[in-house]
């Protein structure tokens, strides 16, 4: 890539006091989102008049549904004449990307810790990037409302991480706050009057440094994130490094190659509230979205038309999982779909890497099937789940794990940091459970109010299918959470403990008569009037074997009269499971079928002469 020189120009360096730019950053659930509603209310954007409910920021139906953040948004306040801009970021390690791609638009962090879990994974991931950015951070400790805080310590932890991540010994000189997030207050002091959260506005404004820019210099812009709507279309969202910029005015279009184009930009706007307000000029500092530009990517530049100088590209953690989307080959294929074909799922995968930098999609041997590789089960189940939603018909595959070769020729996979937060009494089940899984114990503490934190080092594969174990196992009582820590040789192969499948012996519409036989040999998916195929999954057999069983089987008629026959049979309800737990649930030589009706499990071979040939072959 060639960065051409602007020699005519001599630096001015100015500092725009009028301005903050800040990110949240935190483990997932320590209330980030609370908080941004919060300041957003207190700030007065919104009419006195105007209710806006709670989790203003989680915009996106999945968002609502799953109660936590996935896309990185920003806002804006004004606080003192002063605007503040906020990036509200998700907290889940599967969405990393997010939270690397727009951590550079910030001067600043506020750090959000919970006084109960105090610093986890995640939060060490984000304090990292964020001090590799050398952005000066603000610790808030929130939730300290709750019964089992333990505020000191939890001040203590954060200071140790800050002392193992710091790089200067300015990212150790940082204020620190205490907060009610739900509540809508913040405190100097844990004992302090709980008023308002004034003392974080105050902290912002006199913390987090005013952006010190160039304002005369050529523009140049590196998109962070991207947007669309129908009247608009695309802009290119991100901070100006420097310059400033106009609408209607040319600018140069500098791609990952460094390919450059000639552009032309529509509108300049930033943001206040949630609405993007349209003006007449943007200076460096600003945080902006850009129209017109309608091939700009994230990690490219927008720059000046005479010196189209390329910023640094953002650098994205690479994905550790990936699974096979392909075209639907059930019998079932195109009932239900808008967009059933081959050609449909690959343009709208490779659309999705323009917004999601966290992704990567290559075409397979077979023209109907694609390997998308993502950050995590959550990552790729949020794909799904909006694909289904969009319309899209198609089946994937179990996820699989991404391993690499070192110098050495050897096959390396990658090992995360599990952390898991329970009570004591599970200790047993969990390390059998994970010691078959390859997981090492690193860490144990016991609070002594049988409450107990284990830290495990465990490959990615090891952790696939593990969540939905876990909460069985701890009938709901614990949280658990992984971060990426790094590449080990492959630790060998890792047995499964799942029973066989119930499958379908025949098409057809699944009756009392046929659920009740299979229900005898173990548990159902279905509930009576379900259409099957043969090859569907049915349900789970009690044995380590796959079973055949005709569901579709009605009682034959007879004419010899019974005192009994009337008695309706009952059956027990069937097991109804979400996209993850299919997910989760699936072999190797097994397909979940992904409608926008129905999500259908089945076999790769769907028919059993197919599956007995494939077993003799083997």
């Amino acid at each position: 890539m060639q960065v051409q020189n602007t020699m005519a120009h001599t630096e001015k360096l100015v500092q725009r006091n009028d301005i903050r730019n800040v990110a949240i950053i935190a483990h997932v659930d320590h209330g980030k989102t609370t908080l941004v509603d919060g300041l957003l209310k207190q700030s007065h954007i919104f009419r006195e008049n105007q209710h806006m409910g709670e989790l203003i920021m989680d915009s996106n139906d999945q968002e609502r549904e799953r109660g936590i953040t996935i896309l990185a948004k920003n806002t804006a306040i004004i606080y003192r004449s002063i605007k503040i801009n906020i990036i509200d970021t998700p907290g889940h390690a599967d969405f990393g990307g997010e939270v690397e791609r727009v951590l550079n638009m910030a001067d600043g962090c506020i750090l959000l810790i919970d006084a109960v879990e105090g610093p986890m994974p995640q939060t060490r991931f984000v304090l990292q990037k964020a001090l590799e950015l050398n952005l000066q951070p603000i610790v808030v400790i929130n939730k300290i409302d709750r019964r089992d805080a333990r505020i000191d310590q939890v001040l203590e932890w954060t200071q140790d991480l800050f002392l193992e991540l710091a790089t200067t010994y300015a990212h150790l000189n940082f204020p620190v706050l205490y907060a009610v997030g739900r509540d809508g207050v913040a405190m100097y002091h844990p004992d302090d009057e709980r008023i308002n959260l004034e003392p974080l506005f105050e902290t912002i404004v006199n913390t987090i440094p005013a952006p010190v820019v160039d304002t005369g210099a050529p523009f140049q812009l590196l998109v962070a994130a991207l947007d669309y709507d129908d009247y608009k279309g695309k802009y290119a969202i991100g901070r100006i490094v420097r310059g400033r910029v106009t609408p209607n005015t040319f600018v140069a279009h500098i791609n990952r190659d460094g390919v450059t184009s000639r552009q032309k930009i529509n509108l300049v706007m930033t943001y206040k509230g949630l609405q993007r307000i349209e003006v007449p000029e943007a200076l460096a500092g600003d945080i902006v979205a850009l129209t017109g530009i309608a091939g700009a990517n994230i990690g490219e530049t927008i720059a000046d038309v005479d010196y189209p100088e390329a910023l640094p590209t953002i650098a994205i953690t690479e994905p550790t999982l990936k699974m096979t989307f392909g075209v639907n080959t059930s019998p079932f294929a195109g009932r239900e779909g808008k967009y059933p074909t081959s050609r449909q799922l690959r343009s709208r995968l490779y659309r999705e890497l323009e917004t999601n930098v966290s992704l990567r999609v290559v075409d397979s041997n077979s023209p109907d099937e694609f390997i998308v590789s993502g950050r995590g089960e959550l990552h790729l189940s949020v794909l799904i789940e909006s694909m289904r939603r969009e319309g899209y018909e198609f089946q994937v595959s179990r996820p699989e794990v991404i391993t690499h070769e070192d110098e050495n020729g050897k096959i390396v996979e990658p090992i995360e940091h599990l952390v898991i937060d329970t009570r004591d009494s599970y200790i047993g089940v969990l390390t059998e459970t994970l010691a078959s899984r390859k997981a090492q114990l690193i860490n144990m503490t016991n609070d002594g109010s049988g409450n107990v934190r284990l830290e495990y080092h465990i490959p990615t594969r090891g952790l696939i299918g593990f969540r939905n174990i876990f909460l069985t196992l701890t009938q709901g009582n614990g949280a658990m959470s992984s971060l990426l820590v790094s590449y080990e040789p492959w630790l060998g192969k890792i047995g499964t403990t799942r029973m066989g499948a119930l499958i379908a012996s025949e098409t057809g519409v699944a009756v009392t008569y046929g659920l009740s036989n299979a229900q005898q040999r173990g548990d159902t998916f279905i509930e009576p009037g379900t259409p099957v195929y043969e090859g569907m999954i049915v349900g789970l057999n009690a044995r380590p074997m796959d079973m055949a069983v005709n569901v579709c089987k009605e009682k034959q008629k007879t004419n010899v009269r019974s005192s009994t026959s009337d008695i309706a049979v009952r059956l027990t309800p069937p097991i109804i499971m979400s996209l993850e737990q299919s997910l989760d649930f699936i072999n190797n030589d097994e397909l979940v079928e992904v409608t926008p009706q129905n999500i259908r499990l089945r076999k790769r071979l769907l028919t059993q002469h197919e599956r007995s040939r494939a077993r003799s072959n083997e």
